[in-house]
C-alpha cells in the first residue's frame, strides 16, 4: 500500500499511447519500498475492491532513482571514472597511445562557461578513445607566465596597502605564488566536471623542466638562423609597458581619433616635374597634403610616400584671401572637396603628374625645419586620405619597410609609457602621446599654419586585450623569430591535418601567411628570460649557440630565477667569451607567452610506443581565437625544428554567448558560471543544482564549431532531456531486475519484432559510432533523443510491456523481450558514457551484476557491440510498411473513439483488407496477427485479401507505394481479462487463456 491508498494495477498498458509512454516508478503492493513505474500501471479504485491478481504481475523493480540528486549521489561515481580509471586504462588498454594535447589556459581568474566547453569537449574525445581500447594520454596544462598573472599579483599587493615598487625577484616570487594558487583552484573545478587526466602531474610553463625544454628549442632555432634582433616597429602597449603579440590584441570598433590634413612645404621639386611646375606656381608656395588619424606620429615623420602609378594633381584652393597650392592624388579630389567643404569656385586643378615624377621631391618638416624626401611606396592607395602618405618608419610596418629600402632608419621619440622623449623637442617632452601630446601636436601645427583640417574620426583600432587600452606601433630593439621562411612549409604541413570544421583550414592558413615575423621579446619580469648578453661598451648582443647553451646549463642547475638573483654577470658568460677582452651584461627581456605555450609539444616527443613519422599529438582542441595564438605558435615552432606539424587533427570550437546571442559580461548581468549550473546559485529555486552531467550534456548538445549559447532556459531544457534519459534507463533496469545475460534467448528464436528492434539497435550503434568518430557530439545527443522518444518509448517499450508484465517470469516470450532489452541497455549506457559519465556509471552500477564479466566501471567494458546478424535491410523495409500502416490504424481508432464506438484501442478489433500480391500486402500478410495486435495495441487483428462485411467504422487509405487498403474497426466481442486487462477473455470477469496458463504454472 502507498499512503493507505489501494491501486488496481493495469498491466496491459496498451489502452493509451500517451500514457504508455510514461515510464515512472513501480508500485509496492507487495514490496512497500518500491514505487510504481508507470502512471498507466495503476488506477485509483474503490477501497472495498482489491484486484486479486495484483501480486501475480511482474512489475518493474529497481533502486535506480528517477531524480539524479546530483549533490548527494555524483561523488559516489566520480573517482571510479576519473582517478581510478586513468591509470587503469594506461596499464590495461591494448591499443596504441592516443594523445590529446591540452592547450594551456592562463592560471588566472575564475573558470567560465568557455572553459567548461573546452575541457568537457576534450574529455568526451578522450573517454570515447578509452572505450575503443586506446591508452589515452591527457596531461592538463597551465600557462603560468606573462603579464595577466604579474598584474594580478601586484594588484593583490596594492589592495593590502603594500608598496608596488618591487624588485624583479620579488615580482617573480609573488607571480609564481599567484599562478600556483590559481592552478590548484582551477584544477579543483575542472576535476569536479568529471574530466579524465593526469591531474597529479599537470604541466605548467613555470616548472624548471618545462623552461629548459623551451630554452633548448629556442637554442635549436638560433642554430637554424630563425632568431634575430632588430630595431623595428612592434605592437607596443603603453599601459602594459611591453611589446605584444598580434594574438594579444583586440579591436575597438568605436575608437575615436583626431584625423588631420597637414600641408608639408615643398623645398625642392623632383627634376622630372620641376621644369613644368615652376612656371605655374613658385616652389616655396607648394605643399604636399597628407592625412593621418595619428597626429602624435607627426614628430616621427621621415618621408612622404606616393604610389608611382597613381595620378596626382596640382590644385589651387582658395579659402580666405590667400590661395593655397597642394599636391593631392587625383582620385582623392572629390572626397577632399567634400571634406574641406569647398565650392566649385574655391578650387581648381592646375596640372597633373604621375607619382613616379614626384619621387625625390624634398619637403620641410613643419616642426624641425629638417628636409625629407617624397618616396615611392606600393602600399599607397587612393581609397582614403589624399594619396600622399605621412611616413613614420618608427610607427608603422609599411612605413618601416618602404623606408628601410631607402636607408631611412626608424625614429620613435617615445618612452615605454608612450610619452615623448627629449628627441621630440622641448615643447613635447613628457607629454602622453595619445592625450596631451596629440593635442599639442595639433595646436602646434595650427600655430605654424600647417593644419588644413581637423575632425573626430570613429574607426576600428587595436587595444591591449588585458588592460583594454589603445596600443601603438613603436620601434624598439626587440627579438624576433623569422617566420617568413617558414610560412610556405607550415601551410603545406596543414594539408595533412584533419580540420574540424573544414573552414578552419582557410582561417589558419590566412593568419599564418599574413605573419612575416614574430616578436618574441617582452619587457616584463615574470617569464622565461631571453638568454641574451650585451657588450657593455657597444650594446652589441651576444647570442650564439655556445653562449645560449652555457646559459641553459646554468639554468638547469639553478633555475631561471638565477638570471635575476645572481649578482655577477660573468656567471652567464661561456668560457670561450671570458677572455675576448669584452665585458657583458645580461638583458632582462622575457619570452612571449605564446612562445612559452607554443613549445609545449616538446613534452610529447619522448612518449613510448608512438610512430615517429606521425605528429606528436593526435588532437589539438581549442577555441577559434587560437588560430592566431597557440595553434599557430605550436605549428611554427614545430616546423622550425622538426619540419612537421605537431598535430594530426585540429578541432576548433566557438565562443559562449548568452541566450540572446550577446557576449557575457558582469555589467550585463548575463554571466552563467559552470559552478552555478553544477552546485546551484544563492537562490536554489531560480538556480537549482543541476549537477555535473547537465553541464556536460549542455556541452555535448552544442554545435560547438560555431558560437554557442547558454542560459537558464537552455540548461533547464538539458535537465529535462537528462530526466528523460534517466526515465528510459529506469524502465529498462526495472524490467531486467530478474535477468542475467545467461538467460539470453538465441537470436534465431526471437520474435520478428525483436529482430527488428535489434536491427534498429544496430543502426543506432552505427550512427552513434560514426558521430563519435566525426567528433559530432551534438549528433550523438540528437540520435540518443530520437532513439529514446521514437524507437524505444513510442515503439518497442509499448510493444513489449504486455510480455514483460504478464508472462511467466522465465517464460520464453518474456525472456526474448528481456534479451533485447539487455542489449539495448548496454548500447544505450555505452553511447551515453562519454557525454554523461556519472549518469552512465550509475546506470551501469545497477545492472553490471547481470553481465557475464562485471567490471568496476562502464569505461572498462569496451565500445558498442554490433552483431552483424542484427542488421537486416529486408526487415527494415517490411517494418517501414508496418509503421506506416500503424499510423493509419491509429487515425481510424481515434475516429472510433470520437464516435463513441470505443473507449480505448484495447477494445478494438481491426480488420485490414489488403492485396497480398502487392509488395506492401506481402509484408503485412507475412506477420502473425497476434504480433500485429500487439503492435497496434488492439484486442485482435484480422487480415483479408478481399472485402469483408460492413463494420462499425471503415476507411480506405493509400500507402506510400500506391497500395490501396481498407481498415475496418469494430468493438471486439471478447471480454476484458481482470489480470492483464487485455480483451482476450471469453467471458466477463474470467481470465484469458494466457493468464490462466501463467497462473496454473
Amino acid at each position: 500500500m502507498i499512503t493507505n491508498q489501494i491501486y488496481l494495477i493495469r498491466a496491459g498498458v496498451r489502452s493509451s499511447l500517451s500514457t504508455s509512454r510514461k515510464i515512472i516508478s513501480q508500485t509496492a503492493s507487495s514490496h512497500s519500498s518500491s514505487r510504481c513505474f508507470s502512471s498507466s500501471c495503476f488506477r485509483p479504485a474503490k477501497r472495498e475492491k482489491v484486484n486479486p491478481y495484483t501480486e501475480t504481475l511482474l512489475l518493474p523493480k529497481t533502486k535506480f532513482p528517477l531524480r539524479a540528486e546530483a549533490a548527494k549521489r555524483e561523488h559516489m561515481y566520480l573517482d571510479r571514472c576519473t582517478k581510478e580509471l586513468y591509470p587503469w586504462q594506461l596499464e590495461n588498454n591494448p591499443k596504441s597511445p592516443f594523445i590529446l594535447h591540452d592547450g594551456p589556459p592562463y592560471a588566472n581568474g575564475n573558470l567560465h562557461s568557455g572553459h567548461a566547453l573546452n575541457r568537457v569537449l576534450k574529455d568526451i574525445v578522450n573517454r570515447h578513445k578509452v572505450m575503443l581500447g586506446h591508452k589515452v594520454i591527457y596531461r592538463p596544462g597551465w600557462d603560468c607566465h606573462g603579464l595577466p598573472i604579474e598584474m594580478k599579483a601586484l594588484e593583490e599587493i596594492r589592495k593590502k596597502g603594500t608598496t608596488t615598487d618591487l624588485s624583479p625577484v620579488e615580482i617573480r616570487r609573488l607571480a609564481r605564488k599567484k599562478a600556483l594558487f590559481e592552478v590548484e583552484r582551477q584544477k579543483k573545478d575542472v576535476m569536479s566536471w568529471g574530466v579524465l587526466g593526469e591531474w597529479e602531474n599537470p604541466y605548467m610553463t613555470l616548472t624548471k623542466d618545462y623552461e629548459i625544454r623551451q630554452l633548448q628549442l629556442f637554442h635549436d632555432m638560433i642554430k637554424k638562423g630563425y632568431i634575430y634582433r632588430q630595431l623595428k616597429p612592434v605592437y607596443w602597449s603603453p599601459s602594459s609597458r611591453s611589446a605584444l603579440a598580434e594574438a594579444e590584441l583586440e579591436y575597438n570598433e568605436n575608437h575615436v581619433s583626431q584625423s588631420i590634413h597637414v600641408g608639408f612645404p615643398i623645398k625642392q621639386l623632383a627634376p622630372a616635374i620641376e621644369k613644368r611646375w615652376k612656371d605655374i606656381v613658385p616652389t616655396h608656395q607648394l605643399q604636399a597634403l597628407i592625412w593621418t588619424t595619428t597626429p602624435w606620429t607627426i614628430p616621427s615623420n621621415k618621408a612622404i610616400s606616393v604610389h608611382p602609378q597613381l595620378s596626382y594633381s596640382l590644385v589651387e584652393v582658395t579659402r580666405g584671401n590667400t590661395p593655397q597650392f597642394y599636391i593631392v592624388g587625383t582620385d582623392c579630389l572629390p572626397a577632399l572637396q567634400d571634406e574641406l567643404n569647398l565650392s566649385t569656385e574655391q578650387w581648381r586643378c592646375l596640372d597633373h603628374a604621375q607619382g613616379s615624377e614626384l619621387v625625390d621631391t624634398e619637403y620641410i618638416h613643419p616642426f624641425y625645419a629638417s628636409t625629407h624626401p617624397i618616396i615611392a611606396g606600393e602600399h599607397v592607395t587612393a581609397e582614403s586620405g589624399t594619396g600622399l602618405v605621412h611616413t613614420a618608419p618608427g610607427h608603422g610596418m609599411d612605413d618601416y619597410e618602404v623606408c628601410i629600402k631607402m636607408g631611412i632608419q626608424p625614429f620613435s621619440p617615445l618612452d615605454d609609457a608612450g610619452k615623448y622623449t627629449k628627441e621630440a623637442g622641448p615643447e613635447f617632452v613628457g607629454k602622453d602621446a595619445f592625450t596631451e601630446g596629440n593635442s599639442k601636436v595639433i595646436s602646434t601645427l595650427q600655430e605654424m599654419k600647417a593644419l588644413v583640417h581637423q575632425k573626430a574620426y570613429v574607426h576600428k583600432y587595436p587595444y591591449d586585450w588585458r588592460t583594454k587600452k589603445p596600443i601603438m606601433l613603436r620601434a624598439t630593439a626587440q627579438w624576433f623569430a623569422n617566420v617568413e621562411t617558414l610560412q610556405k612549409e607550415a601551410v603545406k604541413a596543414l594539408d595533412s591535418v584533419r580540420m574540424i570544421p573544414a573552414v578552419a583550414y582557410k582561417r589558419l592558413e590566412q593568419f599564418t601567411l599574413s605573419r612575416k615575423e614574430w616578436c618574441i621579446s617582452r619587457q616584463r619580469a615574470w617569464g622565461v628570460p631571453i638568454p641574451a648578453l650585451y657588450d657593455v661598451e657597444t650594446g652589441e648582443a651576444l647570442m650564439t649557440e655556445a653562449s645560449v647553451q652555457h646559459i641553459i646549463q646554468v639554468f638547469s642547475e639553478r633555475g631561471t630565477d638565477a638570471w635575476w638573483e645572481e649578482p655577477k654577470d660573468n656567471v652567464f658568460v661561456a668560457p670561450e667569451y671570458q677572455t675576448n677582452g669584452k665585458t657583458y651584461r645580461r638583458g632582462y627581456d622575457t619570452m612571449d607567452v605564446w612562445f612559452d605555450s607554443g613549445t609545449s609539444w616538446t613534452m610529447l616527443k619522448d612518449i613510448p610506443d608512438r610512430d615517429p613519422t606521425k605528429p606528436v599529438a593526435d588532437v589539438y582542441l581549442e577555441g577559434s581565437d587560437q588560430h592566431r595564438g597557440w595553434f599557430q605558435s605550436s605549428l611554427l615552432t614545430s616546423i622550425a625544428t622538426t619540419g612537421k606539424s605537431p598535430y594530426s587533427t585540429l578541432i576548433t570550437h566557438g565562443f559562449v554567448l548568452d541566450e540572446a546571442g550577446y557576449k557575457m559580461s558582469k555589467s550585463l548581468g548575463n554571466v552563467m558560471l559552470p559552478t552555478t549550473i553544477t552546485h546551484g546559485g544563492k537562490d536554489k529555486v531560480k538556480s537549482p543544482a543541476y549537477g555535473t552531467d547537465v553541464l556536460r550534456m549542455w556541452v555535448a548538445s552544442c554545435e560547438y564549431t560555431k558560437d554557442v549559447s547558454i542560459g537558464p532556459t537552455i540548461i533547464a531544457q538539458v535537465s529535462d532531456m537528462m530526466r528523460k534519459i534517466r526515465t528510459t534507463a529506469r524502465f529498462m533496469l526495472g524490467n531486467l531486475h530478474d535477468f542475467h545475460s545467461s538467460n539470453s534467448v538465441p537470436f534465431h528464436q526471437l520474435k520478428e519484432v525483436d529482430h527488428y528492434m535489434l536491427h534498429e539497435l544496430y543502426q543506432f550503434n552505427e550512427r552513434i559510432s560514426y558521430a563519435y568518430d566525426s567528433f559530432s557530439y551534438n549528433r550523438v545527443v540528437h540520435d540518443l533523443q530520437y532513439f529514446t522518444t521514437n524507437t524505444l518509448s513510442a515503439f518497442y517499450f509499448d510493444v513489449i510491456k504486455d510480455r514483460l508484465y504478464n508472462e511467466k517470469a522465465d517464460g520464453e516470450s518474456r525472456r526474448m523481450a528481456q534479451t533485447v532489452l539487455y542489449e539495448i541497455l548496454n548500447s544505450y549506457t555505452t553511447a551515453l558514457a562519454p557525454l554523461a559519465c556519472l549518469t552512465a556509471e550509475e546506470i551501469y552500477e545497477d545492472y553490471r551484476a547481470m553481465t557475464p564479466q562485471p567490471a568496476s566501471s562502464i569505461f572498462k567494458k569496451g565500445w558498442l557491440y554490433k552483431d552483424p546478424q542484427w542488421s537486416n535491410s529486408t526487415l527494415e523495409a517490411k517494418w517501414a510498411v508496418m509503421k506506416e500502416l500503424k499510423n493509419h490504424v491509429n487515425q481510424v481508432l481515434e475516429y472510433a473513439r470520437q464516435d463513441k464506438i470505443l473507449k480505448s484501442s484495447q477494445e478494438a478489433q481491426v480488420c485490414v483488407v489488403i492485396d497480398q500480391h502487392t509488395t506492401s500486402g506481402q509484408a503485412i500478410h507475412a506477420v502473425e496477427t497476434s504480433e500485429l495486435a500487439s503492435f497496434f495495441l488492439t484486442a485482435q487483428v484480422h487480415l483479408n485479401d478481399k472485402e469483408v462485411k460492413e463494420t462499425s467504422l471503415e476507411r480506405e487509405i493509400t500507402l506510400k507505394d500506391g497500395t490501396v487498403c481498407k481498415i475496418h474497426v469494430e468493438r471486439t466481442k471478447h471480454h476484458k481479462c481482470p489480470r492483464c486487462w487485455n480483451y482476450q477473455a471469453s467471458e466477463a470477469d474470467i481470465l484469458c487463456s494466457r493468464c490462466t496458463h501463467v497462473l496454473s504454472a
